[in-house]
C-alpha cells in the first residue's frame, strides 16, 4: 500500500493529520500495507502480574501514537484479581493519578483473536516528569539490564514454558512420557495453529515439546540477546496458547501447580553472558566452569531464598516448590540435573550456559529475569571466584510458605535495592493483601472435617 493510498485512506476515514516520529511512521506504513482492513488497535501495558491491562481504540488512534495514551498509575498496584492494593493510605496510588503512556517500538502486531481487523502495540508509563516509571516491571528489568551494561556484559536468554492442554470434559489420565509424539486430532490442531499465530505474531516459537505428565507440554523460545523482546515474548505466548486451545475446545493452563497429583508448571530460562565482542564469557570446559560461571552462580544461589518471591507469586506457587512440608523440589546446582534448580545442561564450551528452573510458569517474566539477572550481580560484585561451594554443600534454606518468602525478601537490601525500593514496598503489598484474602477462604475440603 502506497503513501498516498494511505493519505487517502486518513481523508475517507476522516482521520487526524499528525506527524508522527519517523520509525514511528515507517512501522504504522507497513502495518496497514500487510493489514489494510484494520479496524481497531488494543493498546496495553502488563501489570506486576503479567496481566495484561488495556484498552481497545479506533484505527485512527495508529496515526496518533506519539502523542500516547493515558492510564493509572494504580495498574502497577493490582492484585491478581485486580484490586487495587497500596502499601501505604497515604500513597499516591490511592487517588489513582492518570500517567502518560508511550508505544514501545517494534511492538506492533495483529492481534490473535482478529488479526486482519484489529491490531494491538505495547505500551510503557511514563512518570510525572516524563521519565520511565519505576514501579513498570519492563522499566525495572531495563534497569538491571543496564547494569550489566556498564560491566561490559550483554545477558543471552531462552525462555521455555510448560502448561498443561486439557479438555473441559473428565477424561482418563494415561501417562504420555517425555517426548512423546503422538498426539488427538484437537491437540494437533492447537500445536499447528500456535505456531502459524507465532509466526504472525513475530514470536520465535522453536519447539513443542510433550512433557511426562498425560497433557502436559513445554514451548520453547529462540535464545536472544534482546531480553526485554524475550519477556514480551512470553507473555504474548501465554496468551496466545490460551486462545488457540480455547478455539479447539481445549483449556491451555500455566498455573504453576494446576494438579494435587501431577507435575507442576515452570518457567525456565536458560542464561549465558557476551562480552562487547559477543563472545560468551562462560565459556568453558564440561569438567570445570571458569570463574565467571561460578561467580554468577554463587550469587544466584545467595540470593536465591529471597528471590523466591518474586519467582513463586501467589500460594499456588509453592504447591510446586515442595515435596512435603519442610523439603524443597528444587535447590542448589548441578551438572545436566533437573532436580537442581541450577542446571549446567550438556553443551560444547562456546554454549556454556546456566539453565534457572526455579520459577513457575504463571511468574511475570521480567521480573523473573530481572531477579535472577540480580543475583548473577551479586556474584559478580561482591564474590570472590572462589566462593562457590560444592553442590552437596550449596543448597540454601528456600522458603516453602508464601509468607517466610515475602519477609525474606523483605530483609534482602541488595535484592529489594536492584529491583526498586518503591516497587518493591508495593510487591510486598499486593502479596500479603492476596495472601491474606486466601487464608480467609474456608475451603469445601476443611468442611467435611468439622
Amino acid at each position: 500500500m502506497s503513501t498516498l493510498f494511505l493519505k487517502n485512506i486518513r481523508s475517507y476515514l476522516n482521520f487526524p493529520v499528525a506527524s508522527l516520529p519517523g520509525y514511528l511512521q515507517s512501522e504504522v506504513n507497513d502495518y496497514l500495507s500487510d493489514y489494510p482492513l484494520t479496524q481497531h488497535v488494543d493498546v496495553y501495558l502488563y501489570d506486576i502480574n503479567g496481566t495484561m491491562r488495556g484498552k481497545r481504540l479506533s484505527v485512527e488512534s495508529l496515526f496518533t501514537l506519539s502523542k500516547g495514551f493515558y492510564f493509572p498509575l494504580s495498574v502497577y498496584s493490582m492484585d491478581q484479581k485486580g484490586k487495587v492494593s497500596c502499601h501505604s493510605p497515604a500513597q499516591p496510588l490511592n487517588d489513582e493519578p492518570d500517567h502518560l503512556c508511550l508505544p514501545v517500538p517494534g511492538t506492533l502486531r495483529p492481534s490473535p483473536q482478529d488479526p486482519l481487523h484489529t491490531a494491538q502495540i505495547l505500551l510503557t508509563m511514563t512518570d510525572n516528569h516524563q521519565a520511565p516509571c519505576q514501579l513498570e516491571p519492563r522499566v525495572i528489568l531495563q534497569n538491571v539490564l543496564s547494569r550489566f551494561h556498564q560491566h561490559g556484559l550483554y545477558p543471552v536468554v531462552a525462555p521455555e514454558i510448560e502448561f498443561y492442554l486439557s479438555s473441559p470434559q473428565p477424561e482418563e489420565i494415561r501417562g504420555q512420557g517425555c517426548f512423546n509424539m503422538e498426539n488427538s486430532t484437537a491437540r494437533s490442531a492447537v500445536f499447528n495453529d500456535l505456531e502459524q499465530l507465532a509466526q504472525v505474531q513475530q514470536i520465535p516459537l522453536t519447539g513443542i515439546v510433550a512433557e511426562a505428565e498425560s497433557g502436559q507440554f513445554e514451548l520453547n523460545l529462540k535464545h536472544s540477546s534482546r531480553i526485554l523482546e524475550a519477556c514480551d515474548n512470553v507473555l504474548a505466548l501465554r496468551r496466545l496458547t490460551r486462545y488457540v486451545a480455547e478455539k479447539q475446545g481445549l483449556k491451555a493452563n500455566f498455573m504453576a501447580k494446576p494438579y494435587s497429583l501431577q507435575s507442576g508448571n515452570g518457567l525456565h530460562f536458560h542464561f549465558s553472558l557476551q562480552d562487547v565482542h559477543g563472545e560468551n564469557v562462560f565459556a568453558s570446559s564440561a569438567d570445570e566452569l571458569n570463574s565467571m560461571m561460578r561467580l554468577c552462580i554463587a550469587g544466584q544461589l545467595a540470593l536465591m531464598p529471597a528471590s523466591v518471591a518474586i519467582l513463586a507469586p501467589g500460594v499456588n506457587a509453592f504447591r510446586r516448590l515442595r515435596k512435603n512440608l519442610d523439603e524443597p523440589l528444587f535447590n542448589s546446582w548441578g551438572y545436566n540435573n533437573r532436580s537442581a534448580a541450577l542446571r549446567i545442561p550438556c553443551s560444547d564450551e562456546g554454549n556454556r550456559r546456566i539453565e534457572y528452573r526455579l520459577a513457575g510458569a504463571d511468574a511475570n517474566p521480567y521480573l523473573v529475569v530481572a531477579t535472577i539477572l540480580t543475583g548473577m550481580l551479586y556474584g559478580l560484585e561482591c564474590f570472590d571466584k572462589h566462593d562457590l561451594a560444592d553442590p552437596q554443600n550449596a543448597a540454601p534454606a528456600l522458603p516453602l510458605f508464601q509468607q517466610q518468602a515475602i519477609e525474606q525478601f523483605a530483609q534482602c537490601q541488595y535484592l529489594t535495592d536492584s529491583l526498586g525500593h518503591a516497587f518493591s514496598q508495593q510487591w510486598i503489598a499486593c502479596k500479603l493483601s492476596e495472601l491474606a484474602w486466601f487464608e480467609s477462604i474456608v475451603t469445601e475440603e476443611e468442611s467435611t472435617l468439622s
